[in-house]
């Protein structure tokens, strides 16, 4: 999982309140067995005006032109805004999959589903929870000001708008330290791969006969 500290990025508007995860990811695509891969069909639906099914051509697809995210001054977008509820509908882990491998960093809104809030930070996705009027601003501030970006600082726990101003907002230290360092759930466990490793070791001299049933 990719480390994130501070990271500024162009924002991009999805301005509908209660965007589910099929709407996010829909669910024909769940059907890959690989992690990797989802990026072209984030809000697919949305996004094109064919229907979509896995194994298509990007290239060969019909962009919705109305789509916010096909609009040419969001291109290169790595900062979502978001209005209430975002991520809510069936668990699927695929959903920040899709986001991150589209370029997503991070995602602000008044607030998030809680599967998928949990899900962001185990994929390198930061969601920060800010005021309704808050974000409300930011919307009107990026319909107002093409190319408008935003600094995300982790580690001081602020979003930089471009003339300076800075919003604080509240993350879990434990969440914080984990994306600061890149950790997912596997990362976190081969923090201890020196005492795992003597542990086998131990336990193989002790009970000789594991290794042939863990070979078998």
């Amino acid at each position: 999982m990719d480390k994130f500290t501070v990271h500024k990025g162009l924002a991009a508007p999805m301005d509908r309140e209660n965007v589910d995860t099929d709407a996010i990811i829909p669910k024909q695509f769940l059907k890959s067995i690989r992690k990797t891969g989802f990026g072209p069909n984030l809000f697919d639906e949305w996004r094109y005006l064919d229907p979509g099914y896995p194994g298509q051509d990007p290239a060969s697809r019909k962009p919705n032109p109305d789509f916010v995210l096909n609009q040419p001054r969001y291109q290169g977008a790595s900062i979502l805004l978001a209005r209430r509820n975002f991520g809510c509908g069936s668990s699927r882990e695929h959903a920040p999959w899709a986001l991150e491998q589209y370029g997503f960093r991070s995602i602000i809104a008044p607030s998030f589903a809680d599967i998928f809030f949990n899900n962001c930070f185990k994929n390198g996705v930061l969601p920060i929870v800010l005021p309704e009027p808050v974000v409300s601003q930011l919307f009107d501030e990026v319909y107002a000001f093409p190319g408008y970006q935003l600094t995300v600082d982790l580690e001081r726990q602020k979003v930089v708008k471009p003339q300076g101003e800075e919003i604080a907002f509240e993350v879990q230290p434990f969440r914080k330290y984990c994306l600061i360092n890149g950790f997912d759930d596997i990362g976190l466990t081969l923090r201890h791969k020196d005492k795992i490793q003597a542990f086998e070791k131990e336990r193989l001299a002790s009970k000789p006969w594991l290794a042939h049933t863990l070979a078998g």
